[in-house]
């Protein structure tokens, strides 16, 4: 007596062989193992299903998620790529042959002026039977901070909610849970199974830790892997990395490299000279150590005197919703969840941007103006004319303080103290080109949360002075991210000797 056929099951198998093919190498048993998991959540025709795809720099994370999308193309199901950032969505699309939004180009839609708490509520999902492929996860925070220009505040909440409200959708949330998790948060709540449930949704899971053998030629990813195992074991100590002397010319396996400090100049105008300003970076513990860095590669390196020059790259330090208009097709009676040819909805906190002008420098309210043209490089080299705010240029603090954000805040106001009510004069200030001033840090060196989700081919490492009773379980979490931003090279700035590989 045959059989009786099992349509789950043949969807299941046939779409493990289909990503099994697509997959650029052989397989790990632990890669087996999460295909054979995202086959099944694929196959699976019940509604409200999520799927945590986590996995630790060089398990072959990003090759398993490529090799799935070009799968769910070629079967012509519908797919949405989606990460926190703009830098990690490009880095994402890189990866994935495929072009990726920010998790709040997607789900959000700018509504006309609602008062001064949201501007953006979250839009309808259009989508149907859709995979949402979120990547760098970690990212993602779910702490509502009272007012909020998002719908709720709570993007974790947000994105669910979303994605669920069309049927068929189901979410693929893949990320790494070494790296630092969202600012205020102890963990990744987008990485946590129970979170996840907390949602009312089955959740599937897979986690890929062993190195493949490709990545174990790479110093970056076996150091990588034993700053992941120190994390793992809580094993809390200054690292024993593996690093080599520096020079100019690559090795293959010796990517990361000392720099002491007479030799950081050369360094670094070798990787500009070679790799751009765009594709170069140094990493910092501080805002303070960000502006030495910042000011002496300005002054030295690229030789600019005025405060801001042609070619400056620099970092947006606050969202800001002023100067990115909606187009007609993003307004809320378009009814419209699909990103618009417009690249970008608003200016968020850690996107870099080029200078491409720089005029009219002036003193107001206390603070220093100056208005500027930014090619937004993540964006599609996307032109913006805004009006900056110098001062942050140069401040400790990630941008303007409680105390100096009202203190313009009550300049401006006071300007529109001759309209008769609190509703008129509110309006006037949040369409205020002062008040809405985009506040802005220069990005040659960054904080690691600043950097976190973005990649770059070379990477500057300065962990500042630091002890054996200073190496808390953040500070390896930190350490971990800085070291996997990088696409090629890892340089450690002024790293303390020890026994080198």
């Amino acid at each position: 007596m045959s059989e009786t056929p099992n349509p789950i099951a043949e969807v299941r198998a046939a779409l493990y062989q289909h990503i099994a093919d697509s997959f650029p190498h052989a397989m790990t048993l632990g890669q087996q193992s999460a295909t054979t998991a995202l086959a099944d959540f694929l196959a699976d025709p019940r509604s409200d299903q999520a799927f945590i795809l986590r996995g630790y720099a060089g398990t072959g994370k990003t090759s398993l998620v490529g090799a799935l999308v070009k799968v769910m193309q070629a079967l012509g199901r519908d797919t949405v790529l989606l990460a926190p950032t703009g830098r990690a969505a490009k880095v994402f699309s890189l990866n994935a042959d495929k072009a990726a939004y920010t998790i709040h180009k997607v789900i959000y839609r700018q509504q006309t002026f609602a008062g001064e708490d949201s501007i953006f509520s979250r839009g309808w999902n259009k989508h149907r039977a859709a995979l949402f492929i979120v990547d760098e996860a970690s990212m993602i925070a779910n702490r509502g901070g009272g007012s909020t220009r998002f719908g709720t505040g709570c993007l974790l909440d947000d994105l669910i909610h979303f994605v669920f409200s069309a049927p068929g959708c189901k979410l693929l949330l893949v990320g790494d849970t070494a790296q630092l998790p969202p600012v205020g948060e102890i963990l990744s709540p987008a990485l946590s199974r129970e979170a996840i449930e907390g949602y009312g949704l089955t959740v599937r899971e897979a986690d890929l830790t062993e190195v493949v053998r490709q990545a174990e030629r790479s110093a970056v990813l076996r150091d990588a892997t034993l700053l992941r195992g120190l994390i793992e074991r809580e094993d809390l100590c200054l690292p024993q990395v593996e690093y080599y002397p520096y020079t100019t010319q690559p090795v293959e396996g010796q990517e990361v490299k000392r720099v002491p400090g007479e030799e950081l100049i050369e360094a670094l105008i070798s990787s500009y000279s070679q790799w751009g300003r765009a594709d170069t970076i140094v990493v910092t513990r501080s805002n303070k150590r960000a502006n030495i860095y910042n000011n002496g590669i300005r002054a030295r390196i690229l030789d600019f005197e005025d405060v801001l020059t042609r070619g400056d790259i620099i970092m947006a330090v606050k969202n800001n919703y002023h100067w990115v208009r909606p187009t007609p097709a993003e307004a809320p009676e378009a009814d419209d969840a699909a990103p618009a040819s417009q690249p970008m909805d608003f200016i968020a906190n850690g996107d870099i941007a080029e200078v491409v002008r720089f005029r009219n420098r002036h003193e107001q309210y206390g603070f220093t103006f100056a208005d500027a043209t930014l090619r937004f490089v993540d964006y599609d080299d996307y032109e913006i004319e805004v009006r900056v705010l110098l001062d942050t240029l140069q401040s400790e603090s990630p941008s303007l303080s409680t105390e100096e954000q009202n203190r313009l805040y009550e300049s401006v106001l006071a300007d529109y103290a001759h309209l008769t009510t609190k509703a008129a004069r509110m309006k006037a200030l949040r369409e205020d080109p002062y008040y809405n001033a985009l506040q802005i840090k220069y990005a040659y060196a960054v904080t690691c949360h600043k950097a976190q989700g973005g990649g770059w081919h070379e990477v500057f490492v300065d962990q500042g002075y630091l002890t054996e009773d200073m190496a808390d379980l953040s500070y390896l979490r930190w350490l971990y991210t800085a070291f996997t931003r990088t696409s090629g090279n890892l340089y450690l700035v002024n790293w303390p000797e020890q026994n080198t590989a």
